[in-house]
């Protein structure tokens, strides 16, 4: 069993030379990587929130993260929109405390929020209340977050790449492959 930071190492170099890029950046991402995969493996569940530019994104997870061919266990993966379509008007502290209210009653093992998008874009007001949320931020840089650059001609790509990653190590993880500890 393999400790996460080799094993996401080890992934990394295993991949086409187009992915090299994450390699320095491994150390930021291990320990949100492994504070996502950990809750999952906890028994929470997990609400995906994107900004309009990466709606296409949050389709794509929810699509392939219980794709059936991957022999494991279905998780619990939704988009907050759907379990909440009114989101859009969430605006004032006391409109997210309702919503955290909403979701806490409906996910009584916990959930957290994966929120890909622009830093500055009004979702951030619910994802950055929890420090477990898991974020991938484009053009800011957060405490606990993933930085990426939103006119990055290879945005898309390493979106994609990073999924990829995301979703080999929760598969380790589940299957005992992979020991979560840094």
């Amino acid at each position: 069993m393999q400790q996460l930071l080799k094993w996401t190492l080890d992934t990394i170099r295993e991949k086409e030379s187009a992915f090299s890029w994450m390699e320095e950046h491994r150390f930021a991402w291990a320990p949100l990587v492994n504070s996502a995969v950990s809750q999952i493996l906890e028994g929470k569940t997990v609400l995906v929130m994107t900004d309009e530019s990466r709606q296409w994104f949050g389709k794509y997870i929810l699509q392939k993260v219980n794709d059936l061919e991957k022999h494991r266990p279905l998780l619990p993966f939704y988009t907050l929109g759907g379990c909440f379509p009114n989101l859009h008007t969430v605006k004032s502290k006391e409109d997210i405390q309702l919503l955290e209210d909403m979701l806490d009653i409906s996910y009584p093992n916990g959930y957290y929020i994966w929120y890909i998008g622009k830093g500055d874009h009004a979702a951030t007001k619910i994802a950055f209340r929890n420090d477990d949320n898991f974020l991938w931020l484009m053009d800011e840089e957060a405490q606990n977050s993933f930085h990426l650059r939103s006119s990055d001609p290879l945005l898309d790509i390493k979106l994609l790449q990073l999924y990829r990653l995301f979703d080999e190590t929760l598969s380790a993880a589940l299957f005992g492959d992979l020991d979560l500890e840094l």
